[in-house]
């Protein structure tokens, strides 16, 4: 006996194939048959004048925050999405040291237009500090769709430089090793990446210009947008892992899928900037 079966849909598989009018069987989770089937099953769903498709994954989310108080995450859940990645735009909150929410709202408010009165209520702060810590909270939920998270920037250079991130001052050695360690725990812990900004409008709602560390002119916005090249070239090395994290053997992988620059060592092209336009002057009349 099947556990479910979704009955009479227009099956889209995903393949390239045409659509077809068929049925989906499900057993421990699992799709075991696709087509005409004959079985009993514990419920059957139908799915006559329906769409059947395999599940949207969604790479780009900021349910940071509210994955932590909601279970059905409906802006997606009831548009077809099956997963989610998180943390993006080198936003997030975690980690979050003591003291260090208001800042973290301010700059998710402010680059995402999320109300910052529903993150100060509904989130529940001080469960977490470090990012594992984050994702074992996180680890105690369920939802209706899978959720991946990954490290953002601006709450990992918060973390380690407090003030300064804030007044734009320069990220020193120290910084970016106890930068570079923090993004190794986070990936081993289970982050599925790390996200940066290089978007000049990504503010925080007060305006702040924190973690640019060039000192630009005018003054960079508060997650990573200036953050130095030695800082950004950091990241994926370290972040890569040596595919031996538990569990996590694809980890390399992964990382050299992202699109941050790689480090400039021998036998390595730096990722290219892009090609610089420039403005012709109006032709004269006579």
């Amino acid at each position: 006996m099947f556990d479910t079966v979704i009955q009479g849909g227009t099956i889209v598989d995903g393949t390239g194939a045409p659509a077809f009018t068929g049925d989906v069987a499900i057993t421990d989770g699992r799709i075991v048959e696709v087509g005409q089937v004959d079985g009993p099953a514990r419920r059957t769903i139908d799915a006559d004048g329906a769409l059947v498709t395999p599940g949207w994954v969604d790479a780009h989310t900021h349910y940071d925050g509210q994955v932590t108080w909601d279970d059905q995450l409906e802006g997606s859940s009831a548009n077809g999405v099956t997963s989610i990645v998180m943390g993006n735009c080198g936003v997030g909150f975690a980690p979050a040291p003591p003291g260090a929410v208001p800042d973290l709202i301010d700059l998710m408010e402010g680059v995402e237009d999320i109300p910052g009165t529903a993150l100060h209520e509904g989130m529940p702060w001080g469960e977490w500090e470090s990012f594992p810590e984050y994702l074992a909270f996180l680890d105690g939920r369920r939802w209706t769709l899978d959720v991946a998270a990954q490290l953002a920037h601006g709450a990992l250079r918060f973390y380690v430089m407090g003030d300064r991130a804030v007044r734009q001052k320069d990220c020193t050695a120290e910084d970016l090793e106890a930068m570079s360690t923090l993004v190794s725990d986070a990936v081993a812990a289970g982050a599925a990446g790390f996200s940066t900004s290089r978007i000049r409008g990504h503010r925080a709602m007060s305006g702040s210009a924190a973690a640019p560390c060039s000192r630009p002119s005018p003054p960079a916005p508060w997650a990573s947008t200036w953050a130095p090249s030695v800082s950004r070239h950091r990241w994926p090395k370290r972040s890569a892992c040596s595919g031996g994290c538990p569990g996590r053997p694809a980890c390399r992988s992964r990382s050299r899928r992202s699109r941050s620059p790689s480090p400039p060592t021998a036998g390595v092209t730096p990722w290219p900037s892009p090609p610089r336009r420039t403005r012709r002057a109006p032709a004269s009349t006579p």
